[in-house]
């Protein structure tokens, strides 16, 4: 499942005061406190930690195989999509832990869903099965970091509960003000997108607003709930924990602002209390059924049963990530293959330039080379095999010069570069240090406008001088038909253009693509989901 998002949290900050002192275990077949484990595990030999695998559900799980540095938040993490966390007891020596859950249900419903899907805490498996005890009971003076992140967890889960009777302690985090949070992604190799933050953050309450935007050539988010209980629960949850393996950091803090005002429902904006909202100028409209569900979604909370806090739990989202440029397929990371072979060609058209332009919609295109003994076929190579999963998925079955292309993994790992003085007739090229490369900047805009080749193409760096006319005209002379343009109304150095089919729009890309307009403007052509 490398592939899929299935780490919990990383990036949780270490230290020498996570080590439990004690605790105590209660047995289920004595009221009395059988034995106290420490966290050196020392003492551990005493304890019985070991439950068997087909063991009568019960609400208490226990957790093998963790990493070493792991901490309680991280293994608290784990339940929370579930339901109420209520206990937990650490046994760092013996990389164990086990977790109790408000109810046997929940357990059920956790243990159910990481049958199916493995866990993965620092991104290493975990196991996790019904413990044969039926209760913790932990020594809270002992047992006193665990105690405080389980107290700050309680008190965002029973702040919206009537508390009937219980009553919350005095040092329980007090909510924060603000119902607002403030995202920023680090380390953003891959994009990230209005939805999926959607669906990371719609586990711990209904999700209001969401504005995303681009600052200090940083991702940013500003993300509303419908209670400040919920963003600090999120907060607590999810700071410093990855999107995706190894990257997509996320940093949350409050925001000063308490309410969004937000005017347009498209990719970068959305009000799920107001799906009628329009979508702006050159932004899709919300379909009117999503619209529903997206109205419909915020008064729901999150299902149990859905993936680990940064798990995208279902197909629409990964559709959502698919969408944005990260098609996630388990068994390729960011290390997989990154070299692919493109077949049925047509020999006559094709240039390693052309094949850098249109593949280098979908990554960075590292090195180009046709093949000397078979002119239809190319090996392409690209940065990492993210993106040349990416751009297979994209790419394979389109129509290219007429032809439609195959394009699938290679078995080699790097594109070789002809030997010194050998002339190949220009078949190879190293792209490797094009400046044309649309992903070299962490963060850049153009990790959020990666799409599937269509018929409307998006460009930008228009000069003033060049009008309307000068454009239809000049993509027509790709040998297509223009159907329709549009200069988008707040900003006329970016337009939609439509060709009359998505092999049009493919070869005008081609063509076109960093064309000089003069006045020191370079066009910029790449795929819109919009449509005119």
């Amino acid at each position: 499942m490398d592939g899929i998002v299935t780490e919990v949290a990383v990036g949780v900050k270490r230290g020498s005061d996570e080590l439990l002192s004690g605790s105590v275990l209660s047995s289920p077949s004595s009221n009395m406190s059988s034995m106290v484990v420490t966290a050196n595990g020392n003492d551990s030999k005493k304890f019985k930690g070991e439950d068997k695998m087909d063991g009568a559900p019960s609400r208490v799980l226990h957790i093998r195989k963790l990493p070493g540095e792991v901490t309680e938040t991280e293994v608290i993490a784990l339940g929370l999509p579930f339901g109420k966390v209520t206990n937990i007891l650490m046994l760092k020596g013996k990389n164990q832990a086990f977790l109790e859950l408000a109810t046997e249900e929940a357990a059920i419903t956790m243990v159910n869903y990481y049958s199916a899907v493995t866990p993965h805490l620092r991104n290493q498996p975990i196991y996790i099965q019904y413990s044969n005890h039926k209760e913790l009971k932990t020594d809270n003076t002992l047992n006193q970091r665990a105690q405080a992140v389980l107290q700050a967890v309680t008190a965002v889960q029973t702040a919206n509960t009537p508390l009937s009777g219980t009553a919350v302690s005095e040092s329980a985090v007090t909510p924060a003000q603000s119902p607002v949070l403030r995202i920023i992604i680090d380390n953003m190799y891959y994009p990230v997108t209005l939805d999926v933050l959607h669906q990371i953050f719609t586990k711990f309450g209904a999700v209001l607003k969401i504005i995303t935007f681009t600052k200090n050539n940083q991702f940013q988010a500003l993300l509303q709930y419908g209670d400040p209980v919920n963003a600090q629960q999120a907060k607590l949850a999810l700071d410093g924990q990855n999107i995706y393996n190894a990257c997509c950091t996320l940093r949350i803090d409050f925001s000063k602002l308490v309410n969004l005002n937000v005017k347009y429902n498209n990719d970068k904006s959305r009000d799920y209390t107001r799906p009628d909202l329009p979508s702006g100028d050159g932004q899709p409209a919300l379909d009117p059924a999503i619209a529903a569900a997206f109205a419909k979604e915020t008064s729901l909370l999150a299902v149990p049963g859905a993936l680990s806090p940064l798990a995208i739990p279902n197909a629409a989202a990964a559709a959502a990530a698919a969408a944005a440029g990260r098609v996630g397929m388990p068994g390729v990371s960011a290390g997989g293959n990154t070299v692919l072979l493109v077949s049925n060609l047509n020999e006559e058209m094709v240039t390693p330039q052309s094949l850098f332009t249109l593949f280098g919609v979908y990554g960075d295109v590292q090195r180009v080379k046709i093949l000397y003994n078979k002119k239809d076929s190319a090996l392409i190579q690209m940065a990492d095999g993210n993106q040349s999963q990416l751009a297979m998925n994209h790419l394979n079955g389109q129509k290219m010069y007429g032809k439609i292309i195959r394009v699938t993994l290679s078995k080699h790992q790097t594109v070789q570069l002809p030997r010194e003085g050998l002339d190949d007739q220009g078949l190879t090229k190293d792209f490797g240090n094009s400046p044309l490369h649309r992903f070299k900047k962490p963060g850049s805009k153009n990790f959020q406008n990666i799409f599937p080749p269509s018929a409307t193409l998006h460009l930008s760096n228009i000069p003033p001088s060049v009008a309307e006319e000068d454009l239809r005209t000049l993509f027509a002379n790709t040998g297509g038909t223009v159907k329709a343009f549009k200069f988008f109304q707040r900003d006329h150095k970016m337009a939609l253009l439509q060709m009359a089919t998505v092999e049009e729009a493919i070869q005008a890309l081609i063509d076109l693509h960093n064309y000089n307009l003069g006045e020191s403007h370079h066009l910029r052509v790449s795929f819109s989901k919009s449509t005119i």
